[in-house]
């Protein structure tokens, strides 16, 4: 249950209202007037709460649950306890998403600017944005309508953040152009210098980077990410796309849109994602590759080939995943002293 020092629910809603909310359908005889307050999860809900079943190992929960509303899959509709209304989809992640925005939606920041908070004169701020303690916006700088700027959050020069953008407490944007409906989290660091130099025994030459980081519109970048900007070229963060924290983006990498990049991966210089590319935890990429459309990088895999549209691949080095879960179970066989059979 959420804690209400924190979080104050907007509802509550009635069910029919739920069902239009979450695109999803009731079954005949459902109660459409009731009124549910707040959302939880299986074990914690009660008589006036929604949630939902998405993954099977909760089923028991689910058969147990107190909630008054759950979404779920009709192939499971039959576990539901006695006397639950239900919301019934194929996507009951996506429908419970819905519902929860709908009673926790985000608050649009109060305009204002904290005494405490440095403008260049030269940068333009719309006036509907925020400025928080300690907030620095270099010169020519452009906020947009709405955007709120953390404390202690740095904008450099001529950096340009969209419309209802969000920058973390502690964040650093330089060299960069930041859309639309973006959300920064605290400690991110955006337009570092690439990791660019010529090496020699008399001393490495550093190369300038000259480039720009271009966050497109409904990126989420995750606390403590850094991505660097391009060394001549520019970094692109495409839209829609989610980065975890902890994530590190080499100069020049291009992310396609509706990508996911989860908490610790590494991507090197140069190399391309397509559209909505998955990458687990700690998954480390080389430079100079490209990742097709829809490829999925399984956790702690190193990649250091092209990965074709719709692949997956895990180990190290990655391999095509159904070759690594078999290098895995071989080693786990000769670990044990066992045979392993060979075509």
């Amino acid at each position: 249950m959420p804690d209400p020092r924190f979080f104050t629910p907007s509802g509550p809603f009635t069910l029919a209202r739920l069902a239009e909310i979450a695109g999803s359908t009731l079954r005949a005889g459902a109660r459409r007037e009731r009124r549910f307050v707040n959302i939880a999860a299986l074990e914690d809900a009660g008589p006036d709460d929604v949630s939902f079943l998405e993954n099977r190992r909760y089923v028991d929960a689910f058969a147990r649950t107190r909630a008054g509303c759950c979404v779920v899959d009709a192939r499971h509709a039959e576990l539901a306890p006695v006397g639950a209304e239900l919301l019934l989809t194929d996507k009951p992640y996506k429908a419970f998403a819905l519902i929860a925005q709908a009673y926790y939606p985000e608050a649009a920041p109060k305009p204002g600017r904290h005494p405490s908070a440095t403008v260049d004169p030269t940068a333009k701020v719309d006036p509907s944005a925020r400025l928080d303690p300690g907030a620095v916006i270099g010169a020519r700088a452009e906020i947009g309508p709405r955007v709120r700027i953390g404390a202690n959050a740095v904008i450099g020069d001529g950096a340009v953040v969209g419309a209802d953008t969000v920058i973390g407490a502690g964040a650093v944007l330089d060299y960069c152009l930041v859309g639309e409906r973006v959300l920064i989290h605290p400690g991110v660091c955006i337009g570092n210098r690439g990791f660019g130099f010529a090496m020699d025994p008399a001393g490495h030459v550093r190369i300038p980077q000259v480039g720009r980081v271009i966050v497109e519109d409904d990126v989420e970048i995750g606390a403590n990410s850094a991505i660097d900007r391009g060394a001549g070229g520019d970094t692109v963060i495409g839209r829609g796309t989610m980065i975890d924290n902890l994530v590190m983006i080499a100069h020049n990498v291009r992310i396609g849109r509706g990508c996911v990049v989860i908490a610790q991966v590494g991507i090197s210089g140069s190399t391309k994602l397509g559209d909505f590319v998955q990458i687990a935890g700690q998954g480390g990429l080389a430079g100079h590759l490209t990742i097709g459309d829809g490829a999925r990088i399984a956790a702690k895999a190193g990649v250091f080939q092209d990965v074709e549209p719709g692949g997956a691949v895990g180990g190290v080095p990655a391999v095509p995943i159904i070759q690594w879960h078999r290098q895995t179970a071989i080693l786990g066989r000769l670990a044990k002293g066992k045979a392993v059979k060979t075509k």
